[in-house]
């Protein structure tokens, strides 16, 4: 049996919840609260998986907050934001304070009780727009952590290197048989390639840090 606790100030969706949940599946609703405060009491038992809502009314803990809190204390106890926010704050921080997996309000209730069942097998479930927003956000940072080294001619790449081991343009200029200007115009076209403007910035950009 999949015990779960749903944190939910709509009361009347959260009975309806509470109500259809246990009849999808091998699911016991133990508790519903209003506010997220109000599982912090003496009474409360411990869930294996917590449905919560991120907006839970003006003057209380969110969603977020609730969940970093138990967090802290708690690396055991899953949670499953069941809510209608899909912006990109919202939803990151949701996962970075420890939510596993991220469902829309506009989801079929069935869709709900899979997702929770899901996520107590051990999954991650999430709206197929969720899903799509992480999946670009990670495709995103990998792009951008990537080296730079394609953005650049065999002889940018070959001057930015020598620059990385500490050499100065006259130097680069000696050892390449260029002028200085050519040099120079080279470090210009490498700035504005990696739009950075220093050294320091552009030596980053390249080598992806």
């Amino acid at each position: 049996m999949i015990k779960i606790s749903i944190i939910e100030n709509e009361l009347e969706y959260a009975e309806s919840l509470a109500d259809f949940l246990p009849k999808a599946g091998n699911i016991e609703v133990l508790e519903v609260y209003p506010r997220s405060e109000d599982f912090f009491n003496p009474n409360s038992v411990k869930p294996d998986i917590f449905l919560i809502d991120l907006n839970l009314g003006q003057n209380v803990m969110t969603g977020s907050q609730f969940i970093s809190k138990v967090r802290e204390k708690d690396n055991n106890t899953l949670f499953l934001v069941l809510t209608i926010y899909d912006e990109d704050e919202k939803v990151f921080d949701a996962l970075r304070a420890g939510a596993n997996g991220y469902i829309l309000k506009s989801a079929p209730i069935e869709g709900i009780a899979n997702a929770i069942i899901e996520l107590f097998e051990g999954g991650a479930p999430m709206s197929p727009q969720i899903a799509r927003k992480v999946t670009m956000y990670f495709n995103h940072s990998a792009r951008e952590n990537q080296p730079a080294t394609h953005l650049l001619t065999n002889r940018e790449n070959e001057i930015i290197q020598m620059i990385a081991k500490g050499k100065m343009e006259k130097e680069v200029a000696y050892e390449l048989f260029l002028s200085i200007k050519t040099v120079k115009n080279h470090i210009s076209n490498i700035y504005q390639k990696l739009h950075v403007n220093t050294r320091v910035e552009a030596l980053n950009k390249y080598y992806g840090r």
